[in-house]
């Protein structure tokens, strides 16, 4: 598959830059894969589309305060963008500034550093801090918001779903945050189940497909958990006739993987790194529908969101958002693929 198959085109407009209130007001694109059409709602009333019986599946991860702005032992601007915790003091970063080896945090009682130990990747880094930076990340750290946000976040919450609690990630599962604690209160009230998943959601989710072939693409891993507690939930509700939801492609990511570890239609727990790669072609096995956002042209998300309800319907479906002017990306509007 040639990537330009996952290329469109959005005036500049359209991308979101400040989320809507309150969070369950965002336009909701639904898309019904059997009968190929489409409704214009408002995310509110998604119960409308749910059953008694029905499941849905969330990702409860919550977004740390990543970006660190320090200085060098010589007094230059550096910065570092935590990705992934390694062990108490070490991390997998991005590391902003010129020849920088060594950063230095100032704090009321005194200063924490963190010394650039090695490579990780093939432009990121690891980075060993003085003592565990985790408790200074209120105090030191920013909501390390995607690069196609340039305006400041007025409420540092909103960037978070009302049901985070795993810290953890460097972005959001921004299908997520058009929820509400009264919405999700409507929707267990009719009989829908809502259970959890984590997976901590890296930088390379942005990362756009640069081979010429979608499937050459090196797919970036992430720590993912399903609980015993979700697996039973998940095998009750097929078995009982409904369907699992999976509110964002994380939590799709985590279900399929699960999913993936047994060949009789059985979800199991899993904890681990995974690094499922979704492409057209892929069979689906725990997902039934998907809440989503609009994702980037030239993404695995887009390839993600392409396998689960066909290339052309995508596309129609992306071009009908465009006409209609929802808001793109992670502050934006929703989709529901049924």
């Amino acid at each position: 598959m040639h990537v330009s198959e996952l290329d469109y085109d959005l005036p500049p407009e359209l991308i979101a830059q400040q989320p809507v209130e309150p969070r369950d007001a965002s336009r909701l694109l639904v898309c019904d894969r059997a009968t190929r059409t489409h409704a214009h709602r408002r995310f509110y009333e998604l119960p409308e589309f749910l059953r008694p019986g029905d499941l849905l599946v969330a990702n409860d991860t919550s977004v740390i305060n990543a970006r660190l702005r320090g200085r060098k032992p010589s007094g230059g601007k550096a910065e570092l963008l935590l990705l992934r915790k390694l062990d108490e003091q070490t991390w997998e970063a991005l590391v902003g500034g010129r020849n920088v080896t060594q950063i230095v945090f100032d704090l009321p009682e005194g200063s924490l550093s963190a010394e650039v130990v090695g490579q990780a990747g093939e432009a990121t880094f690891v980075v060993r801090f003085s003592a565990p930076v985790e408790p200074y990340l209120d105090a030191l750290g920013e909501v390390p918001l995607p690069p196609y946000i340039h305006e400041r976040l007025r409420d540092p919450s909103r960037y978070q779903t009302v049901y985070a609690r795993v810290a953890g990630s460097a972005a959001a599962p921004t299908a997520g945050l058009h929820f509400t604690p009264q919405l999700l209160e409507r929707i267990q009230a009719m009989g829908v189940g809502v259970a959890f998943v984590t997976l901590h959601v890296g930088l390379d989710t942005f990362k756009p497909i640069t081979e010429e072939e979608v499937e050459a693409h090196a797919i970036h891993s992430e720590w993912c958990q399903l609980s015993p507690a979700t697996a039973e939930a998940i095998n009750a509700a097929r078995a009982g006739g409904g369907r699992v939801i999976a509110v964002g492609t994380t939590s799709a990511r985590v279900l399929e993987t699960a999913a993936g570890q047994a060949d009789d239609g059985q979800v199991r727990p899993f904890e681990g790194f995974t690094s499922l790669y979704i492409t057209p072609g892929y069979r689906w096995r725990a997902v039934d529908a998907l809440i989503t956002n609009f994702h980037l042209p030239r993404s695995t998300l887009l390839a993600m969101i392409g396998a689960f309800m066909g290339l052309d319907f995508m596309r129609e479906s992306y071009a009908l958002a465009i006409r209609e002017r929802y808001r793109f990306y992670s502050f934006g509007d929703a989709m529901l693929i049924l």
